[in-house]
């Protein structure tokens, strides 16, 4: 019973209290209204007008009290682990979905051989349940030494076992924590455990979750196994940024040259490959998977709109090509069907979110083309955010990695370029233009007109003199050493908008002439489609955007990728790092047109457990002649990062993380020498910033 209907309860019998009282005092006074001798008969004279002053307040209590339920019985109290999952229900009512995957845990005690499936929404990890529901103690430290040794190959007591769901393509497997270091009986033990005690035990494989555990895998006799691999590339649907949005749908054919196309801000587009970039759209499904990391579903994040890989997603959706749509993507799937009325409605109704990017304060004055360590993160006014916070990198000094040295191109010489030649004022024309503004094939054309007449315009001589000077000094004199010119806009790699992608990067430049050239290239690329259309949406005001640059020296790489310090769909998890590799240069990694290796890092006790492995027939190298070519992959199908990298890089990343605000999650572009690691960018890893539109 609640608390008010108690109280409602307690009035009721006050006033029905009050009654008595008051037929008792009427029949007192009837009783000894007559005197002496025998008593007169009772009347009810006096009781009916006692009820009548206390009758419309029982009605009223009544009225506002409804009467007391049927007796509800209490709920049993909650289990909080079992020995069986004997039922579909058994295996919900212990488990959670997150990422597409539907998972519970289970402890297998070594000494009794029981097994204990516990609720993973009360226990989030199996150190927890053991200590509070077996050991029953607190954690000491020589409690946890005691627990840890079961992560060994010598296990004392447990083995501890995830049971996962693969909602997506309903299969089932089996796994330990990538950093146990489990042998092929253990293994054994558990799977032969774990069948006889769930109730679909025959359709569960062993999924090993490491490069060790895959060793292992290999020795193992009657057990299934399957890897995150071949997981991640069978199946029929990958998602890579949830959410939900209306809007018309596109199909994108096969063989359509990218550089043709535009978008528009309303299109859910049916793409037959992922794309290396778009502009905005709505929502995004690509027939061949791309990657959490690559630069389209960066900015997906960030745009706040769905964006998947579906197999044949063309056939079975493309008959509804030109209707405004509803799309919605989960990690268990997506739909995609005629948008209702209302639901049109309501995203014609709902204004374009407001933006709070702010664009430091541009610097026009500082001239000189200074080092990367001579720079710190306020130097973002005239040298840009990639240059400043490679600085103050440099700064920090940290162990463990190195940044390939180079200097900065500040604002002013980019500003002085386009009023040299005129193309300030043609800037303002353009963005003044209702055409320009409204039509996107013909912004498109003229873009591309504005971006040939900034690198066709001549730098001016004198800076061309210093700019050979310093690259001079950079490579040391030596005409065969390249240098990357890569944008470093004061619009980029900021809080709330990474730009990733938007800009150009011109790779292994040779010759002060060659990085004039390149140089040019990449202050036209602040006038890239997909950079203005990135801008517009963000409100951002053309006119105060600015090309920076940063001219750094090429290293040869033998690995690289990104590395974001955020797990990949659980945003609970702070102590998780996502990383992407590839052999050679690492141009394609954001790309995202390959699947690259993808691993998760534990910066708490360095697990690390793989996702996928790279599937690249070839990788880039440094072209003797300047640039890159393409050359067979002799690592294909073998991993990219052992363990020791992983371990270094990681390391690295957690110390970077102390040079910025540390409710930042961290975007780190890395490449590996050998074992030798360089850090080449560091930015903001892009949040979402708006929602379905």
């Amino acid at each position: 019973m609640t608390r008010a209907r108690v109280g409602g309860v307690l009035i009721v019998a006050s006033i029905v209290a009050s009654v008595a009282l008051a037929v008792a005092a009427c029949r007192g006074k009837a009783k000894d209204g007559g005197g002496g001798g025998s008593s007169p008969p009772v009347t009810t004279g006096g009781l009916d007008a006692a009820v009548a002053v206390v009758a419309p307040a029982i009605d009223a209590a009544v009225a506002v009290v409804p009467p007391p339920p049927d007796v509800i019985p209490a709920e049993p109290p909650r289990r909080l682990w079992t020995s069986r999952l004997d039922s579909a229900a058994d295996f919900l009512a212990y488990s959670k979905e997150l990422g597409g995957e539907r998972f519970t845990k289970f402890v297998i005690d070594l000494k009794s051989d029981a097994v204990y499936y516990f609720d993973v929404d009360v226990y989030a990890i199996h150190k927890d349940f053991i200590f509070k529901e077996l050991y029953k103690t607190e954690r000491t430290k020589a409690a946890n030494r005691r627990f840890d040794k079961n992560y060994g190959p010598n296990k004392t007591e447990f083995m501890m076992c995830y049971l996962v769901h693969h909602l997506s393509s309903d299969r089932w497997t089996m796994a330990f924590w990538e950093g146990d270091i489990v042998t092929a009986a253990q293994v054994t033990r558990a799977f032969k455990r774990m069948q006889a005690t769930f109730f679909a035990g025959d359709k569960v494989m062993y999924r090993p979750d490491s490069t060790y555990q895959e060793k292992v895998a290999l020795q193992l006799k009657g057990i299934p196994v399957v890897t995150n691999d071949q997981l991640y590339k069978s199946a029929d649907y990958q998602v890579f940024n949830p959410g939900a949005a209306v809007g018309t749908l596109r199909v994108v054919p096969a063989g359509v040259d990218f550089d043709e196309l535009t978008f528009g801000k309303d299109e859910i587009v049916l793409l037959p490959e992922s794309l290396p970039d778009i502009s905005p759209v709505a929502g995004i499904v690509s027939e061949t998977f791309s990657t959490p990391l690559a630069h389209v579903s960066l900015r997906a994040r960030a745009w706040g709109i769905p964006n998947v890989g579906q197999k044949g997603a063309i056939a079975r959706w493309g008959a509804m090509a030109g209707q405004v749509v509803w799309f919605e993507a989960t990690g268990a799937g997506m739909t995609l069907r005629p948008a209702t009325p209302d639901e049109i409605a309501a995203r014609d109704r709902r204004a374009t979110a407001a933006r709070s990017v702010i664009l430091p304060t541009a610097d026009l004055a500082a001239t000189e083309l200074r080092g990367l360590d001579a720079l710190r993160a306020a130097d973002i006014t005239a040298y840009g955010s990639k240059a400043a916070n490679l600085g103050e990198i440099v700064h920090g000094k940290l162990a463990g990695f190195a940044v390939p040295p180079g200097f900065g191109v500040p604002i002013h010489y980019y500003d002085a370029h386009l009023k040299a030649a005129g193309l300030d004022g043609r800037v303002t024309a353009l963005l003044a233009d209702a055409r320009f503004r409204k039509d996107p094939a013909y912004r498109k054309g003229e873009l591309a007109k504005l971006r040939a007449a900034i690198v066709a315009a001549p730098l001016d001589p004198a800076f061309a003199t210093l700019l050979a000077t310093r690259v001079g000094e950079l490579t040391g004199g030596d005409p065969d050493r390249g240098v990357f010119v890569r944008s470093s806009t004061n619009a980029e790699d900021l809080p709330g908008f990474n730009g990733a992608g938007l800009y150009d990067t011109i790779p292994n430049v040779k010759g002060a002439d060659a990085v004039g050239l390149a140089l040019k290239q990449v202050w036209a690329s602040v006038w890239n489609l997909r950079a203005y259309e990135e801008r517009e949406l963000f409100q951002i005001d053309h006119t105060r955007v600015y090309g920076a640059t940063l001219i750094q020296i090429g290293v040869p790489a033998t690995a690289a990728g990104v590395l974001v310090t955020v797990h990949p769909t659980d945003p609970s998890d702070t102590v998780t790092y996502t990383i992407n590799a590839k052999s050679g240069l690492g141009l394609r990694v954001v790309e995202g047109q390959k699947v690259p290796e993808s691993l998760l890092y534990d910066s708490h006790n360095h697990g690390l457990r793989v996702l996928s492995r790279s599937d690249e027939d070839t990788m880039l190298v440094f072209d003797g002649q300047g640039g890159v070519r393409e050359v067979p992959n002799p690592m294909k199908g073998k991993p990219v990062l052992d363990n020791k990298r992983a371990i270094t890089l990681g390391t690295a990343a957690s110390r970077i993380k102390t040079l910025f605000p540390p409710d930042r999650a961290l975007d780190i572009e890395w490449v590996f020498v050998g074992d030798d690691l360089y850090i080449v960018q560091t930015r903001p890893y892009g949040d979402r910033l708006r929602g379905p539109n």
